[in-house]
């Protein structure tokens, strides 16, 4: 028996047919499924994940011979044995974000923990709430949405699909305007874990929302240095109607020991507007697959990201905007801060076909490097074949300028500061566009505090 699926025009999806003769080709993504598939569901969900675990085991884990994996070692990943372990809410500490004080889901390695999170006082019209609180008809809501983005066989979804048991829900109706931000907060660090966080956000036509979508370690009595290793492998699908507009802020903060693969896909109508902020601080290794997807005309994507690492982290941007049809504007801001021997990747893909007239496209990737050895492999590609288009793209690695630095000491200021300011001064331009006032201040307070990034 033969599986086949057409081709897909996100470039990160690496579907191939799928051959009865070829099960389990990888003993250890085998164990990975069988610790995701060992806790049942029932119903239209437990199909669901028997589907995608029936690709993962026509899977295997990516290696560096792949192209979208060429810089991306994980072998690392395969050493370690992993475990699902359930909601372990002692000793935890997090920013709770003013602005959405009232409006937080707080998931403690991928279980839902009601008593940390917080939902009232929003406006009618909007539902924030995990799939296992919803009534059965809005749980028939969301089987339409679950699953059903572009790229849904990537290995790292599927696996993430086939051990759904809950999902983080965020459904906002026709012309609601939500003021208030919402916080999906995954909180994870149980030394050998793996957790697979799932968010659903569908806007319909007309609705606005505001999301920020947050991914730590658990704090408390361990030091960062006892931090254990874990795996977060996280999906969220968002759904933007005709003419709505979310505005989308991911944080990943792991902790230093910690892997992490997250896929983010957006699915566009038309007149749409989406916005994505992008910040990468944590974990060991990290990869975020960045996926949009034009289902209309006239739609506004506007993508910023900002990867900041040191030590010997890895940390991997791989983005792919699709645009199908016409009148339609994207602009790409990707920033990297590499410090010591730390090593960034970044790989934007702007696919611009026949259909596509009229389309205004820019994508930029800057890179600063703090020191000698560090890394960075950056790759912004365009894919054109509409003949009216005005679009541009282009990449810079730089280190901090001598006579920048020596300007801000003639004026007084020591050596480390003056480092501090430039590199502060580079983080900033991206940060400054978060719309949520707190996490703007926690996060400038974050970068300003990394010691690490001063010294070469």
């Amino acid at each position: 028996m033969s599986i086949q699926v057409s081709p897909s025009p996100i470039p990160n999806s690496n579907v191939v047919s799928l051959t009865s003769t070829l099960l389990d080709r990888d003993d250890y993504l085998a164990g990975l499924l069988n610790q995701a598939t060992a806790t049942k569901t029932e119903g239209w969900l437990q199909e669901l994940r028997e589907s995608a675990a029936n690709w993962v085991r026509h899977s295997t884990i990516p290696s560096t011979r792949e192209e979208e994996w060429r810089f991306t070692d994980l072998s690392s990943l395969r050493k370690v044995q992993f475990n699902v372990e359930t909601g372990n809410f002692a000793s935890l500490e997090f920013d709770i974000l003013p602005e959405a004080a009232n409006s937080r889901l707080v998931f403690v390695n991928g279980v839902f923990a009601p008593e940390l999170s917080a939902v009232r006082d929003l406006p009618s019209g909007i539902v924030v709430s995990n799939l296992a609180s919803l009534p059965v008809v809005e749980q028939e809501g969301v089987k339409q949405y679950l699953a059903q983005a572009e790229g849904a066989q990537e290995v790292f979804t599927a696996l993430n699909t086939a051990g759904i048991t809950d999902v983080a829900v965020v459904w906002v109706k026709k012309n609601v305007v939500v003021e208030t931000p919402i916080h999906l907060l995954f909180i994870s660090g149980e030394t050998a874990t793996i957790s697979q966080p799932r968010c659903l956000v569908v806007a319909e036509s007309g609705s606005q929302v505001t999301l920020v979508e947050e991914y730590t370690n658990r704090r408390g009595a361990e030091s960062a240095e006892k931090e254990g290793v874990y795996f977060t492998n996280a999906v969220t699908e968002i759904w933007v109607g005709d003419n709505a507009d979310v505005s989308h802020t991911r944080v990943e903060r792991e902790g230093a020991e910690a892997f992490h693969v997250g896929k983010t896909a957006i699915a566009q109508a038309r007149d749409s507007r989406y916005t994505c902020h992008a910040i990468t601080l944590g974990a060991k290794l990290s990869r975020h697959n960045l996926e949009i997807l034009q289902t209309g005309e006239q739609t506004e994507t506007n993508l910023n990201g900002l990867t900041i690492i040191s030590g010997k982290q890895l940390a991997d941007t791989h983005s792919a905007i699709a645009l199908n049809y016409p009148h339609s504007t994207s602009k790409q801001l990707h920033k990297c801060i590499v410090g010591d021997r730390a090593h960034a990747v970044f790989n934007g893909k702007v696919l611009v076909p026949k259909p596509a007239q009229l389309t205004n496209a820019v994508q930029m990737n800057r890179n600063l490097l703090l020191s000698s050895k560090a890394r960075v492999d950056t790759k912004p590609q365009l894919e054109i074949t509409a003949d009216n288009v005005k679009c541009a793209h282009g990449a810079t690695v730089s280190q901090l300028e001598d006579d920048e630095i020596f300007y801000l000491q003639s004026r007084g200021i020591d050596e480390n500061d003056a480092r501090k300011l430039l590199i502060n001064a580079f983080a900033a331009e991206i940060i400054n566009q978060i719309p949520v006032t707190s996490l703007r201040e926690i996060l400038l307070n974050t970068v300003n505090n990394l010691k690490s990034l001063t010294n070469d």
